[in-house]
């Protein structure tokens, strides 16, 4: 920094913004000029504008070293490198970022992590992967087993820099919605951290959306920007957009004016070419047309309360509303769930979970981002990808809903996976069997598996077992409040607390509430009442211990002739019958008691059953009113793109088959 100033009389100021992104080490001296003849300094007693310096690298966020030149010959007073060096170490501490909190070691002694437990961050997104790539310049973030792409963290953050000045480019702003339509390829992860560096918010969009779906989905949420890939399975993305937006034949790149998406500016795609839209190279070009000074100058004007994501509520229970979620509350139930996880540098996080839910963006990846895990993500979940992966990776960690482990388990590869690495992870989404969560257990090493709970109004997780709880704790519950948390059960009808080992509804208060729903008032004032508490509509019952147990939802109840019935007490049951895969219990309507007990059942491969086997079964073991009155053998449920059962389906579902049988409910 002394040449430029001293001999081209340029501000540092006016250096730096020449330079701008390529600064990657600073190396300076200090001095003064007497008559035209340059005099060397020790560090602070020239004249070079030493803080006008470091503001102006302060201002491109510039987190690297600064070095300090030294010929002992160039002047009689700096010969002794034992004061020189010292003076100027203890001139720069003044400027030293000085962190609140030094690393933490994890339970095992094998790796770091940078905030202590139990407290919250005042961070926001990019303040998070910065701290995490000067702590662990070395540590890979991503590791790709079916796509070329591997990152450290500061080689990731390069490719989100260049994505956040390309947004910028083609006129996302503060505040804008860029959404994301895609599987768990590297543009997901690029998409999310540039958006949030540039206070845009990310709107992600299910990965089996079709038109209906996607239309009203980037309509209601004002997208600008909208990111995605060709398409996964039978969900066409590219003839959707298409066909939404016929304009696109004709209007130049960056410039859509559609007539059913008015506020839709922009499409970029991904693997892919389509006309009208820029793809995922060419918009990462034009970076080069924004000096990488305009990304912190928005950077600056984030607050850690700034909406930075919209999630759409998967559709088990209505219409889709749009969750809006800030960086306060994701950063920090991300870094509880990391927390209660013990992850450090020494775990390595296979990402099979869909990144457009909370699963993958909150459980998995916020959680790994802050503690520096690294993550090796499956584009679309397959068990024979992530059973490579573990092989491969040495995989320590995943997560997944209970269809995902039983397919694994019951994959032809499982045999000849290595799961001695295998330490933690987390199974959550619907109703853990125990008889998988104990196999999961036994036969994966995953011997602090944990159990969360929670919805995405609450950035998702309210509560969560910790691996050091009891094997018991752990499957018979979904553990207790996470940190920063607020749990108790309520009279659904009156509103009132209830006592210890009584069901009613589970409401939760915290940081981790959600902000509300986008533009939808009413909404938001029947989910959150007036003193904070989300009502999730769940049914649950606190435990003396302090833990919860879920015992279904509000409307999931199966009122039988006055008589309540838990479709989760008859699933457990059932899972103990031998041949059973899995099984869903929903209610069908009846005439005479109002609703009957249907039980929906997966068998395994190879194996028949009768309906009478089933009741038998139940006979003698479980009331009567709750013996599955209606048997249905299907092959699948109907579920959501993130894994989820949609039960509400299953009334409609029954009445077809009994239909196809030529039965009338009675």
């Amino acid at each position: 920094m002394h040449h430029p100033y001293r001999f081209m009389n340029e501000s540092p100021k006016q250096t730096v913004e020449n330079l701008g992104e390529y600064i990657k080490y600073v190396h300076t001296k200090d001095s003064i000029s007497v008559n035209g003849k340059i005099e060397y300094k020790l560090m602070g007693e020239g004249d070079m504008p030493v803080l006008d310096m470091l503001s102006a690298l302060k201002d491109i966020g510039y987190n690297g070293y600064v070095s300090l030149e030294w010929v002992k010959r160039w002047s009689n007073n700096l010969c002794d490198a034992g004061v020189v060096i010292p003076h100027f170490a203890n001139f720069m501490s003044a400027y030293k970022s000085r962190h609140k909190h030094p690393l933490q070691d994890n339970i095992r002694k094998t790796g770091k992590y940078v905030w202590p437990k139990e407290r919250l961050l005042d961070y926001t997104f990019p303040d998070i992967l910065d701290r995490i790539c000067e702590e662990f310049p070395n540590q890979y973030a991503f590791r790709y087993t079916e796509l070329d792409y591997t990152r450290t963290y500061p080689e990731f953050r390069d490719d989100v820099d260049n994505l956040a000045r390309a947004l910028l480019a083609i006129g996302v702003k503060k505040g804008d919605h860029v959404a994301i339509w895609a599987t768990n390829v590297p543009a997901w992860y690029i998409t999310f951290w540039a958006s949030t560096k540039i206070g845009a918010v990310l709107v992600t969009v299910n990965t089996a959306y079709k038109i209906h779906e996607a239309e009203y989905l980037l309509k209601q949420s004002d997208t600008h920007t909208l990111v995605m890939i060709e398409g996964l399975k039978d969900s066409h993305y590219s003839e959707i957009i298409r066909e939404i937006c016929p304009e696109l034949d004709s209007c130049p790149k960056g410039d859509l004016n559609s007539k059913r998406l008015p506020v839709l500016k922009n499409i970029i795609t991904v693997g892919f070419e389509m006309k009208g839209c820029y793809t995922w190279n060419e918009v990462n070009e034009k970076a080069k047309e924004i000096p990488y000074s305009e990304v912190e100058k928005v950077r600056r004007t984030i607050d850690k309360h700034d909406v930075c994501n919209m999630q759409y509520t998967s559709g088990t229970t209505g219409f889709p509303k749009g969750v809006m979620l800030t960086h306060y509350n994701v950063v920090n139930n991300g870094k509880a769930i990391g927390d209660c996880m013990d992850l450090s540098t020494a775990d390595r996080m296979m990402i099979q979970v869909p990144m457009f839910h909370c699963f993958g963006m909150v459980l998995a990846m916020t959680a790994s981002v802050t503690h520096g895990v690294t993550m090796s993500p499956i584009t679309a979940f397959s068990p024979r990808k992530g059973l490579a992966c573990i092989n491969q990776e040495k995989i320590t960690c995943f997560h997944g809903v209970p269809t995902m482990f039983i397919a694994m388990l019951g994959h032809e590869n499982f045999a000849t996976t290595d799961f001695s690495y295998m330490r933690t992870g987390i199974m959550a989404g619907s109703p853990c069997p125990i008889k998988t969560m104990n196999e999961v257990i036994e036969k994966m090493n995953m011997s602090e598996i944990c159990i969360t709970y929670g919805q995405t109004e609450a950035s998702p997780a309210t509560t969560m077992s910790k691996t050091s709880d009891s094997i018991e704790t752990r499957v018979n519950t979904v553990g207790g409040p996470i940190f920063g948390v607020e749990c108790k059960i309520v009279d659904p009808e009156t509103n009132e607390d209830l006592p210890d080992n009584v069901d009613g509804e589970f409401v939760a208060r915290g940081y981790n509430i959600m902000k509300g729903y986008y533009k939808m008032p009413e909404a938001t004032a029947a989910a959150i009442d007036s003193d904070g508490w989300l009502h999730t509509g769940d049914l649950a019952r606190r435990l003396p211990d302090g833990n919860f147990k879920i015992t279904g939802r509000i409307k999931d109840m199966i009122i039988r002739g006055g008589e309540n019935v838990y479709p989760r007490e008859i699933e457990e049951y059932l899972y103990h019958l031998e041949g059973v895969k899995d099984v869903q219990v929903a209610a069908v309507p009846s005439k005479k008691y109002g609703e009957e007990v249907g039980a929906f059942i997966i068998l395994h491969e190879g194996v028949t059953m009768t309906d009478d086997v089933v009741k038998d079964f139940c006979r003698g073991k479980i009331a009567r009113h709750k013996i599955p009155k209606y048997i249905f053998f299907v092959d699948t449920f109907p579920m959501t793109g993130s894994g989820k059962i949609q039960k509400f389906k299953l009334k409609d579902l029954s009445l077809k088959l009994l239909a196809e049988q030529g039965i009338t409910p009675v």
